[in-house]
């Protein structure tokens, strides 16, 4: 495809901007999980350390996954999708700063927010078929 073309409906062009966003959104997904993880192994004593730290992430993955995520088993509007994505952030967040991590959990939330809202924008932009893959 040279480099004037559109890309075709349904498809995205992931250089330049797009790419970068979608690239820290990956990560910032990554960061959230560990987030929880490490909150669950440091609040939870013994057996319920393990069950939090595997628990709380999976949850989490499982709530991305259903409502979140490109090929979401239950797709809901842009607004409905960017306030789960943000509570999920925030409880990661919170779970960083009360494990001692307010550092962490302060940079987790804001690239959480900037990289969910700058994706929402993108997508807007790019039409109804950008999800579709």
């Amino acid at each position: 495809m040279e480099r004037d073309q559109n890309p075709p409906p349904g498809g995205q062009d992931l250089s330049g901007a797009r790419g970068a966003t979608l690239t820290a959104r990956f990560l910032c997904e990554l960061a959230m999980l560990a987030a929880l993880a490490f909150w669950g192994y440091v609040v939870g004593e013994g057996p319920w350390a393990w069950l939090l730290g595997v628990g709380a992430p999976a949850l989490a993955a499982v709530v991305w996954g259903t409502f979140v995520a490109p090929k979401a088993r239950i797709p809901v509007s842009a607004p409905v999708r960017v306030q789960i994505e943000l509570v999920l952030y925030a409880v990661a967040a919170v779970g960083l700063g009360s494990a001692g991590q307010p550092v962490a959990a302060v940079v987790l939330a804001a690239a959480g927010l900037v990289t969910s809202l700058l994706n929402d924008v993108q997508e807007r932009r790019a039409g109804p078929d950008v999800r579709r893959r």
